[in-house]
């Protein structure tokens, strides 16, 4: 039978162990800094070392990857720098020691190991401070909240009788209230909202969520619902890995019946949370459960999402949220009025939506910020005092157009995909509209020439100093590309 990993006869005594152990942990906290070193270090335990070779150990699988992915060369250098003899460092993954009562009451390892288990950690009799060697065995796990800690609280505004409905979010409305009736439904799992900020992404997600608490139902019990940010997510995964509870933290989120992301585009360049979430979505809609998911942009578009989450959630019902139209902007602008129970007349109301075009956010700040006036002075709500109250969010709003809302506006236009804007084809059909784009661009916004040329895929300023000069010239040459340019401009700019 292998015999369990442990110090060999020629190892150094555990007193000399640790005191190397601490050094080369110290000195790794220095080169990395506190945070980074808190966060993916301080859990490593040293569990042999057996002539050649040292033996790491840390909680998890993805912490064990981790470690030996980015710090695994650095720490075998550190070692030969106090060890000559060391030529190896192993990262392996700490198993649950088995343990036997003392008679003081502590527990002890159990004496034999399974030869399949990871080594278990030698004790290093020296404090953790500084860098030392962590105790013998797995803290302890300090769990994962419950799910009413970690689910985000729902706004009570934001529920299905308090969204005015209009032609740009009908649809993405009535997919919401699909879902909210029938989770699970095949064909909307998973519900994907994209759209602009304060287009109502959040509203409608928020108004699902509060739909099935109070109606849904999974046989005889109410069904359980968690909405959380994307950013919330992230940091409960990071959370649960530095107190080594990632099991209770998968089982705690796949043991619900709807899961809520908001705001997915937060997971871009973020593999290992990416992965976690592909895992749970798979999990949960293998299982029958419903997710719902929002995001600036459609799934097709997220760039820096992996293909294979990119392409899990383009298999539901992806539902977008266009700019508000004129008459949805007074539609809202009316039933807020309606709700605040105050007087504002019909030409201000015109007004701020005639003003106020980048989303529902502001313009019902806009509002807000009338109506507050106006009881804290005792005045009636007129045009000239909206004038004179808005006056610094008119000023912004004057010329406020930005970069996306350009691409987005083009590549409609011309019936390209947005992403076309950004990507290296340089076919007519394509070259053409991304020109105009970037004229746009430099006309119509305070971007200087490199922000404008990164936000078209990273390309040089030059590139766009090329694209500007050309359409200019193109205008000049031909009456209808100009007048085409300047229809774009003005559809912009209203």
């Amino acid at each position: 039978m292998e015999k369990a990993v442990g110090p060999s006869s020629s190892a150094p005594a555990q007193g000399q162990l640790a005191e190397v152990w601490a050094r080369i942990r110290g000195r790794l906290r220095d080169e990395v800094g506190e945070v980074e070193y808190r966060s993916w270090l301080r859990q490593m335990t040293l569990a042999a070392q057996n002539g050649e070779e040292v033996v790491v150990v840390l909680p998890t699988r993805f912490l064990r990857d981790w470690v030996r992915g980015h710090y695994g060369d650095r720490l075998q250098a550190l070692w030969q720098s106090e060890m000559p003899a060391v030529r190896r460092v192993d990262f392996r993954v700490m198993a649950e020691p088995k343990t036997e009562a003392r008679a003081d009451g502590a527990a002890t390892p159990a004496a034999a190991s399974s030869p399949a288990s990871p080594p278990r950690p030698i004790r290093l009799e020296a404090p953790q401070e500084g860098g030392l060697a962590e105790p013998l065995g797995r803290p302890e796990p300090r769990g994962v909240e419950n799910r009413s800690d970690w689910s985000a609280p729902l706004d009570p505004r934001f529920t299905f009788d308090t969204f005015v409905v209009g032609k740009p979010n009908e649809f993405a409305h009535a997919c919401a209230r699909r879902v909210a009736e029938r989770p699970a439904t095949p064909g909307f799992n998973p519900l994907f909202m994209y759209g602009g900020v304060g287009l109502g992404k959040t509203h409608l997600m928020h108004a699902i969520a509060w739909a099935i608490r109070e109606h849904g139902s999974n046989g005889r019990r109410p069904m359980s619902v968690a909405y959380m940010s994307a950013e919330k997510f992230m940091y409960r995964f990071i959370a649960a890995l530095r107190s080594q509870s990632t099991m209770e933290f998968k089982e705690s989120l796949r043991s619900v019946d709807v899961l809520l992301i908001d705001d997915l585009q937060f997971l871009i360049g973020k593999d290992n949370t990416q992965e976690e979430f592909f895992h749970t979505f798979n999990a949960l809609v293998d299982a029958g459960k419903q997710i719902i998911v929002s995001s600036d942009k459609p799934p097709s578009d997220l760039a820096g999402i992996e293909d294979r989450l990119r392409t899990r959630l383009g298999q539901g019902m992806v539902a977008d949220l266009h700019a508000t139209t004129y008459e949805l902007r007074i539609s809202i602008l009316q039933a807020k009025v309606q709700q605040a129970g105050v007087a504002v007349p019909p030409k201000v109301l015109e007004f701020l939506a005639h003003k106020i075009v980048s989303n529902v956010r502001e313009l019902e700040g806009a509002l807000n910020r009338l109506i507050a006036h106006a009881n804290l002075f005792g005045r009636p709500v007129t045009l000239e005092g909206a004038q004179e109250v808005l006056h610094d969010v008119l000023r912004a709003h004057d010329r406020r157009v930005t970069i996306e809302e350009i691409q987005k506006k083009v590549a409609e236009h011309y019936n390209i995909r947005l992403s076309d804007m950004s990507s290296p084809r340089r076919a007519r059909n394509v070259a053409r509209p991304r020109q105009v784009a970037m004229y746009l661009a430099k006309q119509l916004t305070t971007r200087s020439l490199p922000e404008i040329g990164r936000r078209f895929g990273g390309r040089d300023h030059t590139t766009v100093m090329h694209a500007v000069s050309r359409i200019a010239e193109l205008m000049q040459q031909d009456t209808a590309f100009a007048e085409d340019v300047e229809l774009l401009r003005r559809m912009l700019e209203t």
